[in-house]
């Protein structure tokens, strides 16, 4: 401790035994404001925990001792008193847990053992009281509930205490236990929606992590009694029966919490005859008619979350070949049905973009060659069924079909498209003077026409067509999506400026007619996402781009549509975005191969003038301007099977271009965007997942990462953060990752004790031997603040590495910035360390150089740690303070020493030179002049 410091902590120590608690917390914390190194401050918010213990400020008390924790996970004394302070402020289960680790770092200590005796009495206590009286509260809401003399009004209130107490494990056990489910059952059936709402709610609270009650509850109400609430008319019914059975089905997969699971597996059979039973019943839900539009779209919602792997290395996936067996069909029957025809179910906007989005997501589900194939011929026959029967009714479901096909698994719906006649058919009915006919058509050929060789052919055999649809049709949703058409087919050589389908001009006066419905509020939103549609294909064009974002209108009537219910939108908004902030990947050809390239009179990729970054920088700012952030933010909250992974890669790269400027990332924190960021590194594509990592990085780097992710979030921001530590990353993504978990490291015990469960050590220490130095730098700077923990430190104790070695080579390197990380890190470890000083003389001969040079530096960071790293030696060992003191450390130091500003510097130069005096190595000046040897 330095001087005043140490007088403080002993007359604080003084006055706490003689019982002055208000003067002894007076002096620790004048002591804590001088106090310089970790371990002492340590003890000091040990000892004023103490303090506030007797002073009976329990809230100070527990706050104090977790500092000193976050120091020192091995202090016992200040785990002992927090656990005191817990005990007092209610807390019970933490102040349990706390002395349980008392009691097993010192297992013969009768006051932990006392300590624990109490709190678990206590506890069981605590227990039996809330249990008493939550069942009281049980009761009195049944007796409600079942009265039927009761009024309307208290029936709802009492249905909503219900779902409270449904939510702690004790009230849920209760409701349980009390035949509450057959009550629940009952009022599934009120006719007021609150009731039936407040009913499905309690059952989430019994079901949720709780895999007996949950099979227990399916067996006794039936899916087909929640499967009939599910498809009913209202929506927020729909939507909780829908979460519901989400909460079911994650119960029934994943089974319960650790601790119950192992006794529950002993008396409960597995739950695959009740999944298989709600899965069954799904599927039954696609073609009924007597089931709502908003209701199938749940049921669809349900079956793209559950039915396929989460992991392609989970090699099970016959839950998707059970669906496509039993339930293919069915849902082909959905993907078929034209709305304004009276044959069919009952369909909302979103129904065949979650049609799309399921068809795809069992396909790519698929293992091997034969079940795909089986996919193929199933889908092919039930086209060619509907395609080969009379009528036009059943040629427009077969052609309806083939269009949600080729929205989700192109390759099955491209097969189907070549099938004889079916294109014939799709340019024939374009022509028709039936509007739904015309609209069925024209969007069959939209969708045919993002294939290369499909496009290539509809531009020449339907251009004139859809130009025809859009100049002399009278109704607006033929016209619209024949604009969208041609958007398609005009932007077909996509970001390459020499590659364009139409004349000059003609891309500007498509996307501008684009923009003019889009702002067409007396439009409805179905045909205003027609014309997002178009500008996503349009915006490949840098002229394109331009003229929207300086169109502040039409980009906030698309961020309108985007937070709206029309979900299909997402993507076509999304595209529209990453385009307009060119954040899609672009491969720039070696200069060498262009001119070769050139050379055979092969095409060549040109950029456009405005694709440069200064303009695409401008668009980045008019877009921020015009609220892009809570757009984003609103896009990823949507619980939509339109919400894809390929729509989540879209948001999460358009978030990584706005957070490029270090001045704009206080701005999308501040709109969400931190926080809108987290899922999207965990539901993703891979790509999607690493642009959303790297973006939280940079937001890591720059802004204070407790202010941008508050909270428990802030421990969610670690994972993302070391996937990109791998070999696949770009070296930048490697740097502001290292870059973004020094910050983090740097904050607390607990978030260093994160990083290390998240095995991120040996990756960091890795990096410390990268050839590029910035990157080197980073991972050495990272490396000095997880050094803060014990566990990190241990492994430089551990023998038989040259981890040590690494730290003092580094220190006398030229690159200043892997200096100062080096040396911070050197001067920490041998400060909590001492017993690695001693080992530092046989890291290399050049050891004793290295340190000179450090003291010898320019920048005064360098000198402060080399002269530190020299106090550390010589507290550690005489003979190492002797070795130091025949060297030019001597001289070195009594210059730093006499230094007339009073800096650490010179106090810790000081310090060497009164360490080496009572030693006995040197003599006091006044006594042997400059401190020659005695």
């Amino acid at each position: 401790m330095v001087v005043g410091e140490g007088s403080y902590y002993r007359k604080g120590n003084t006055l706490f035994n003689a019982g002055d608690m208000q003067g002894a917390l007076c002096f620790y914390t004048k002591a804590l404001k001088l106090s310089h190194s970790q371990a002492e401050s340590a003890v000091l918010h040990r000892n004023r925990s103490a303090c506030y213990l007797k002073l009976e400020d329990y809230t100070k008390a527990e706050a104090d001792a977790s500092k000193a924790l976050d120091a020192d996970p091995g202090d016992v004394k200040a785990r002992f008193r927090r656990a005191q302070a817990l005990q007092k402020l209610g807390r019970l289960n933490e102040a349990f847990l706390d002395a349980q680790r008392c009691a097993q770092m010192e297992p013969t200590n009768n006051t932990f053992k006392e300590m624990l005796r109490l709190l678990g009495a206590q506890s069981q206590k605590k227990v039996t009281i809330q249990m008493s009286s939550t069942d009281a509260r049980v009761q009195q809401m049944f007796s409600l509930l079942l009265d039927p003399s009761a009024q309307p009004s208290d029936r709802q209130k009492a249905a909503q205490n219900l779902v409270v107490l449904s939510r702690e494990e004790a009230g849920a056990e209760q409701i349980f236990r009390n035949d509450g489910v057959k009550l629940i059952q009952s009022l599934l059936g009120s006719n007021q929606e609150e009731v039936v709402l407040s009913a499905l709610r309690t059952l989430v609270g019994l079901c949720t992590g709780h895999q007996s009650r949950t099979m227990a509850i399916v067996n006794e109400l039936g899916m087909e009694q929640l499967c009939g609430v599910m498809g009913s008319g209202a929506s927020a019914v729909s939507l909780a029966a829908c979460h519901l059975l989400q909460v079911m089905f994650e119960a029934l997969t994943e089974g319960m919490n650790r601790e119950i699971r192992g006794k529950d597996e002993a008396i409960l059979p597995e739950p695959s005859r009740e999944l298989r039973s709600m899965l069954r019943h799904l599927v039954e839900m696609m073609p009924a008619s007597s089931v709502s539009g908003p209701g199938r779209d749940s049921a669809i919602n349900l079956l793209v979350k559950q039915v396929p792997r989460k992991s392609q290395r989970n090699p099970d996936n016959s839950l998707t070949l059970w669906v496509i067996d039993q339930g293919l069909k069915k849902i082909l029957e959905v993907a078929g049905t034209v709305p304004e025809m009276s044959e069919g179910p009952p369909l909302t906007d979103n129904s065949h973009m979650s049609c799309s989005v399921l068809l795809s997501k069992l396909y790519d589900d698929l293992k091997s060659d034969a079940e795909r194939e089986n996919f193929n011929k199933l889908c092919e026959e039930y086209v060619q069924h509907h395609f080969g029967r009379p009528g036009l009714e059943s040629k427009l479901r077969a052609i309806q079909t083939v269009s949600v096909l080729l929205q989700g698994p192109s390759d099955v719906g491209n097969r189907t498209l070549e099938m004889s006649g079916m294109m014939d058919a799709v340019i024939s009915l374009c022509a028709s003077e039936v509007v739904c006919h015309q609209q069925v058509a024209v969007e069959a050929l939209i969708h045919a026409a993002g294939k290369a060789k499909r496009a290539s052919f509809i531009t020449a055999n339907g251009v004139a067509l859809l130009k025809d649809l859009y100049k002399k049709s009278e109704n607006d949703q033929i016209r619209v999506r024949a604009l969208v058409g041609l958007c398609k087919l005009g932007s077909a050589g996509g970001t390459d400026f020499s590659m364009k389908q139409f004349a000059e001009g003609s891309t500007l006066k498509l996307a501008k007619q684009c923009r003019k419905w889009l702002c067409n509020e007396s439009l409805p939103p179905t045909s205003r996402r027609w014309a997002i549609e178009g500008l996503a294909y349009l915006t490949f064009d840098a002229d394109v781009k331009e003229d929207l974002v300086e169109d502040r209108n039409a980009l906030q009537a698309m961020f309108q549509l985007a937070k709206s219910e029309d979900k299909t939108v997402l993507f076509a908004v999304g595209s529209t975005l990453v385009n307009c902030t060119n954040s899609y990947d672009v491969d720039k050809p070696d200069p060498q191969m262009v001119e070769l390239a050139k050379y055979a009179k092969q095409h060549v990729p040109e950029e456009h003038p405005k694709d440069a970054h200064s303009f695409v920088e401008k668009r980045l700012m008019k877009l921020l301007e015009a609220g892009v952030v809570s757009a984003l933010v609103c896009m990823g909250k949507q619980e939509s099977p339109a919400l894809t992974e390929t729509c989540r890669e879209c948001i999460a790269r358009v978030f990584l271009a706005l957070v490029e400027r270090q001045g704009d990332r206080g701005t999308v924190v501040a709109q969400g965007g931190g926080k809108a960021l987290l899922p999207l590194v965990s539901e993703s594509t891979d790509v999607g997942k690493t642009k959303a990592a790297q973006a939280l990085a940079k937001i890591t780097i720059t802004s204070n990462p407790e202010i941008a992710f508050p909270g428990e979030r802030i421990y969610e921001v670690v994972r993302p953060l070391v996937s990109l530590l791998t070999l696949d990353c770009t070296l930048l993504q490697n740097f502001e990752s290292l870059m973004a978990l020094t910050n983090l490291a740097g904050i607390s015990e607990r978030l260093r004790q994160k990083i290390i469960k998240e095995k991120a050590v040996p990756k960091v220490e890795g990096y410390m031997f990268e050839e590029h130095e910035l990157v080197r730098a980073a991972a050495t700077e990272c490396m000095c603040n997880l050094v803060l923990s014990t566990e990190v430190q241990q492994l430089y104790v551990a023998t038989g590495n040259d981890r040590l070695k690494l730290l003092v080579l580094y220190s006398g390197e030229e690159d200043e910035r892997l200096r100062k990380a080096a040396a911070g890190t050197l001067a920490m470890l041998t400060a909590e360390q001492p017993e690695l000083c001693a080992r530092i003389p046989g890291t290399t001969s050049h050891w004793l150089e290295i340190l000179q040079a450090l003291l010898l530096s320019d920048s005064l960071e360098l000198r402060h740690r080399g002269v530190v790293v020299m106090l550390n030696l010589m507290q550690a060992e005489k003979s190492l303070a002797e070795t130091l003191m025949e060297s030019e450390a001597l001289e070195i130091l009594s210059v730093l020493a006499k230094s007339t500003e009073q800096s650490p510097i010179s106090r810790a130069a000081q310090h060497c030179l009164d360490k080496a005096i009572e030693y006995g190595i040197i003599k006091k000046p006044e006594e042997g002049g400059e401190g020659n040897e005695p």
